[in-house]
């Protein structure tokens, strides 16, 4: 059986990357192989394309850190021939090949069931930006569960347009939080409203040097940035307040203190979508129509080819891209 799939390859200094035809005796890892409707771009996914990222170890290689399609054959008593499923995380696209391709080999523990309200253009609308940002937005609301205080009312969001923050505005909108989106990108401030942000801040605002304790302007926030994006949000959390950080798009330095931890409570949450247990991922794509409204969110969803992906995936590293690309790899 030949297919298509995206093919990156590294000979001392030289990187290239091509849509190949390849033979399924190419695939050699997992015990399930997946026919694959869609695959998404992610943040991660343009570092990679763009020179291995530092992340791939062995070549050649088949990237693309999730899919999501139809079960071809199974060796495995979880999955039979005809299921929907997802995949995100694991390190598949580093170090197991990903999803660029027409096919995909995985190890069963690395898929999810496809909930019967989802389809594979859904799934990947959201991949696995979307399921970071839903994370972070269980971070939020578990701090209104946890501490049993005040509900929580105005919410941040860093690096508003990008996959995780744009998720992440729509879900926390629909929720009823008064969001405040971060972007320099100006040109991006009615789209982030039709998310349903109520105030748009400017990133120049926030990628300065922080007090340490700053005005109380936020009960949670959601920073896919990293750096002095984070530092200062941290400083303008109100007490008790949350801080969800999934990403590094700034930074993944962090210049703070001790004071606002222990002088106003403020909880920092690490988000790790990669690895997260099969239970937290089958609830959350379970939970996934609940939090998203996929009309919407499909409106600023840009459709792309494997060929797409070889002349354009760089522009996601230099902030070009905003809301979710999804990629049909049968295109």
């Amino acid at each position: 059986m030949n297919f298509k799939a995206i093919i990156i390859n590294k000979e001392g200094e030289e990187f290239s990357r091509e849509v190949k035809n390849i033979d399924s005796s190419f695939l050699k890892h997992g015990n399930v192989l997946v026919k694959i409707d869609y695959s998404s771009l992610n943040y991660k996914d343009g570092m990679i394309l763009k020179n291995g990222g530092s992340l791939v170890k062995e070549y050649p290689h088949v990237p693309g850190i999730d899919f999501a399609g139809t079960v071809e054959n199974s060796d495995s008593k979880k999955f039979k021939k005809g299921d929907k499923v997802i995949l995100t995380g694991w390190r598949v696209g580093e170090i197991y090949y990903g999803g660029y391709s027409q096919y995909a080999k995985v190890q069963d523990d690395f898929l999810v069931k496809m909930p019967s309200d989802l389809d594979s253009k859904k799934a990947m609308i959201l991949g696995t930006a979307g399921l970071t940002a839903l994370m972070c937005v269980l971070a939020i609301q578990a701090r209104e569960t946890i501490l049993l205080g005040n509900p929580m009312k105005d919410v941040l969001v860093t690096g508003a347009t990008g996959g995780v923050g744009s998720v992440a505005v729509l879900a926390l909108s629909k929720l009823g939080y008064n969001v405040s989106a971060v972007t320099g990108k100006k040109d991006k401030a009615e789209y982030l409203k039709s998310l349903g942000a109520k105030t748009i801040v400017d990133r120049d605002d926030m990628d300065q040097d922080a007090r340490p304790i700053d005005k109380g302007l936020y009960d949670g926030v959601v920073d896919t940035t990293g750096g002095k994006i984070l530092s200062k949000a941290l400083s303008h959390t109100r007490p008790n307040g949350i801080v969800a950080a999934c990403g590094l798009a700034n930074s993944y330095k962090l210049e703070t203190t001790v004071m606002p931890f222990i002088i106003r409570g403020v909880k920092l949450w690490g988000i790790d979508s990669v690895t997260a247990p099969a239970k937290r991922r089958e609830f959350l794509w379970s939970q996934a129509t609940t939090y998203i409204d996929f009309t919407k969110l499909s409106e600023g969803v840009q459709e792309w080819s494997l060929d797409d992906l070889i002349n354009d995936s760089s522009k996601i590293l230099k902030g070009e891209v905003s809301g979710r690309v999804i990629v049909d790899v049968n295109k």
